[in-house]
């Protein structure tokens, strides 16, 4: 019984970092920052990932992740007029995983983080500020990337290579499909 309540938790939990929502043109720097238990939801900074409980598994995620180095150079060159935002649940586990390397992927670009948007959602994709309204949001963690306000593609939920891979894709115009899309 204790196996099957376990492994019902973890079906649902997996099953809960999917839903919808659209793009955030106009969208302000504020911060939300609302908490509940361990559920962080609204707008946020990467800072508020540093602290516990959240760093518990922040922090060894983007330890232990290591960016393609060429890849990495190789993105550096199409990061001019680009903005970032980035759903997730602190709650869902592919948010807890790939959020810290994307992280870690922006700090070897020395990408100014004030062209990422952090929003952290609830379990059925929402925000009290509705942030994710028209986006289309259905699984998290999604990462839009956007160049002059235009929104280019996303990552959704997974990479289909490499977070960095994906995102060269993405950035330099190359074909590129999300793990959702037909």
């Amino acid at each position: 019984m204790k196996t099957f309540i376990t492994l019902l938790a973890l079906t649902a939990s997996v099953a809960f970092c999917n839903a919808q929502s659209r793009q955030i043109p106009g969208m302000t720097t504020e911060t939300t920052v609302i908490q509940t238990k361990d559920t962080l939801i609204g707008k946020q900074s990467k800072e508020a990932l540093l602290k516990v409980p959240y760093s518990l598994w922040y922090t060894p995620n983007r330890e232990n992740y290591k960016p393609n180095p060429a890849t990495v150079t190789e993105l550096k060159n199409h990061l001019k007029d680009v903005t970032i935002t980035v759903f997730m649940g602190t709650w869902c586990e592919d948010s807890q995983q790939q959020v810290p390397g994307f992280y870690k992927i922006l700090e070897a670009l020395q990408f100014d983080n004030v062209n990422v948007t952090l929003i952290a959602v609830d379990k059925n994709k929402k925000t009290p500020e509705q942030f994710e309204k028209g986006l289309n949001v259905t699984n998290v963690p999604t990462f839009i990337f956007y160049k002059n306000g235009k929104e280019l593609h996303r990552i959704v939920e997974r990479p289909i290579e490499t977070l960095e891979k994906d995102m060269l894709k993405i950035l330099s115009g190359q074909s590129y499909k999300h793990a959702y899309q037909n």
